[in-house]
Parts: structure tokens; sequence; C-alpha cells
């Protein structure tokens, strides 16, 4: 198995962010993000990384930005490694999990998308029959399709939990005009997603994306449609009434949810038997989303 790379240094180059998963550097007119293979889970970084992750997720990426551009702009520039060389020197460790981007002001809120009822969203329509606030159909099971989806915002936490808001809440915090536009697009990007992953075997449950400021432009940033930021779901397998099997990293978190722990840093190491089926999950999504 290929090694996981967990930290990234680019001799020269001063980290201006690292986050759970990225490594983001400042090159002046632009930004380098690099994906690495840390892999994230109940909002704590785990001390386990996933060998060709970051491969996976810039790959993905890159994919659904250019599938997607016809709907919103994006911040994607290249990841051409060449190209990348050129402004920050030959190093390997860049290759395949690398992309230059345009400079924004990403927003406040993560711009999450509902299609079928799961995790966090289960567990509150179990209390209330309502998603954020937003009132569903009575007899729904774990992982219903819903009648249409829903916009389900929340904060933006570089450490600790997000924490799930209405969308009240988030007009609050970007105003009305902002927080419709992105609603409107995460949802246009997602159903247009999943009728093309439809097409591929595999159903997108739900997905997280994040939208920044070019100006007065609001563009597409960070990362798109992957395991990561989804829930993948082979299609030929969907039996609603419970957990799913799934191309992402719910396989780790259904993991941890038998482990004796807090789900507060720090986070329990993964044995070799979970890292290896996880990176299995990671690439056959890949391939069966890009062909």
């Amino acid at each position: 198995m290929t090694t996981a790379l967990s930290n990234i240094e680019i001799p020269g180059l001063k980290k201006t962010r690292s986050g759970k998963v990225r490594e983001i550097f400042d090159l002046g007119d632009t930004l380098l993000f690099v994906a690495s293979d840390r892999l994230s889970a109940f909002d704590v970084v785990l001390p386990t990384p996933i060998p060709e992750k970051g491969r996976v997720l810039a790959a993905l990426s890159e994919f659904w930005f250019g599938k997607t551009k016809q709907i919103t702009e994006n911040h994607f520039i290249t990841s051409d490694f060449e190209a990348i060389a050129k402004r920050v020197g030959r190093h390997e460790s860049l290759r395949g999990r690398s992309m230059l981007v345009k400079k924004c002001q990403p927003l406040a809120v993560e711009c999450i998308v509902r299609g079928y009822l799961s995790g966090s969203g289960w567990k509150e329509y179990k209390k209330s029959q309502t998603v954020c606030g937003i009132k569903l159909p009575d007899g729904l099971v774990e992982s219903s399709k819903l009648p249409e989806p829903i916009f389900t915002p929340s904060t933006k936490a570089d450490t600790g939990h997000d924490e799930n808001i209405s969308f009240d809440e988030a007009v609050k915090i970007l105003g009305a005009p902002l927080a419709a536009k992105v609603r409107d697009l995460a949802i246009a990007v997602y159903k247009f997603a999943r009728d093309y992953a439809g097409t591929r075997g595999i159903i997108i449950a739900d997905t997280k994306f994040e939208f920044g400021l070019l100006g007065d432009k609001v563009i597409l940033i960070d990362e798109v449609l992957t395991p990561d930021s989804s829930r993948f779901w082979p299609a030929d397998q969907y039996k609603p009434g419970g957990p799913q099997p799934s191309y992402d990293k719910q396989y780790v978190r259904d993991y941890l949810e038998t482990l004796d722990w807090n789900k507060q840093y720090p986070g329990p190491s993964l044995p070799e038997e979970i890292v290896r089926k996880t990176t299995e999950k990671y690439v056959e999504a890949l391939q069966r989303l890009t062909a």
C-alpha cells in the first residue's frame, strides 16, 4: 500500500492555513491547495491517515468543478503538476493531490444539501420530524429518500464540531440575498450531481458545499462531492429502513461508533483492516464516478 501523507510542508513556502484535511499555501496572486491523507470523523482529525485519500479528493473535486461550471463558477485554476512545479518547485509529494485556485473570501456557513434522511438529520427527525427546523412528512425511516432535496446549513469550525443551523440563522450570518443565492446554487449543483451519479450506480445521499465571494460574485470553493464531503451509497444495495453500505468515510464512522470514545480530541487509531478498506472505498468511488 502507498505511504500515506499526513503532514505536508513545502520548503520556502508558509502555510496560511492547515485545515482538517487540506494544507493551504499563499502564492500571492493565487492559493495552493494540497489534500493530505488525514481523515476527520465527528469533526476530529484521527491519528491514522488513509493512503491515496488525498489524491482521490483532489481528482474528484477537479472532476466535479469541471462538470458543474455551467451551474456556478468555481475557484479551480489548474492541477497540472508541471504548472504547479514552476510556481513552487518540484516536490513529488504534491503530484496528484494539489491544485492552484483563485483567492476569494470564504463564506462563514457550510451549505449542506440532503436528499435522503441519514446521519444527524435522521437523529433530529426521530425527535421532532424536522431537520434543521424543516418539517418533513410523517412515516419516514432511516435512509428514506426525501420528497425534495433540502438545504440544511451549518456553522464552520476548523477545530471542534460544526453545528447545524436553520436557514433563518444562516440569513442572520450572510444576509437574506446571499443566503438565498447559496441555497439555490447548492441545491442546483446537488440535483445535477445526484442525477449524474445515478447513471454510475451511486446515490448521493447528502453533501456539503462551500462558497466564497470573488469580488461580488459567488463561486464554489474548497472540495466538491467527494467521499469526505458526501454520503455515497451503492444504488443496487439501497434498502431504506437502516444504515446503507457506503463509498465514503461512513465506514470509519460506523467502526468508531463501536468504540468507547467520546468523539472528542484525541481520536483513536484505526486498525490496518479499516484503513485498507477505507482506501478501497474511496478509490472505487473515484473509479465509478469518473469511469
